[in-house]
């Protein structure tokens, strides 16, 4: 079996990942998305609800898609789950200089593990989840850029925040 690792904090999780994930189907049997426990941004949403969130978005993907979270180098877990490669979405120009260093990286802590970058479909390549937040935060319609579990989590916990 061909498997692939996404990894990432997806918080939230977005059209765009998804879409890039769909993509990475065409080309492995299984995409293993790994939410990191990540320690160096406050993410809107704890590990547990973007792992939860992510099961609720994948739909009809559900089935090749296995959600992990991770914490640690990333080569050590894409070696525990047996996968031959990371997929990295591009964006922009912009994405690539910082992805490219993170490949090589990777590449010179386990030269066996690829990592290949797919582009999302245009009218996704714009999409962040950081603008995401902030455009929800500030009332604006985010129904375009996350699956509708996700857009209903965003309204609840910026409505908390609004009353605290």
């Amino acid at each position: 079996m061909s498997r692939i690792v996404c990894p990432g904090t997806f918080d939230p999780i977005t059209n765009g990942h998804l879409d890039v994930v769909a993509r990475a189907l065409q080309m492995f049997d299984e995409v293993v998305l790994a939410i990191a426990a990540d320690s160096t941004k406050k993410p809107l949403f704890s590990l547990e609800e973007r792992t939860t969130l992510a099961e609720a978005s994948l739909g009809a993907l559900a089935g090749k898609v296995r959600i992990v979270a991770f914490q640690g180098l990333l080569v050590d877990f894409v070696k525990a789950q047996g996968a031959q490669a990371i997929l990295r979405g591009l964006r922009a120009v912009s994405d690539f200089e910082f992805e490219f260093q993170m490949a090589l990286m990777n590449r010179k802590l386990d030269d066996k593990i690829e990592t290949i970058f797919l582009m999302p479909k245009d009218s996704y390549t714009y999409l962040s989840s950081t603008i995401i937040k902030e455009v929800g935060r500030l009332g604006g319609d985010i129904s375009a850029f996350v699956p509708p579990v996700v857009e209903a989590a965003m309204r609840r916990k910026f409505a908390r925040e609004a009353t605290s």
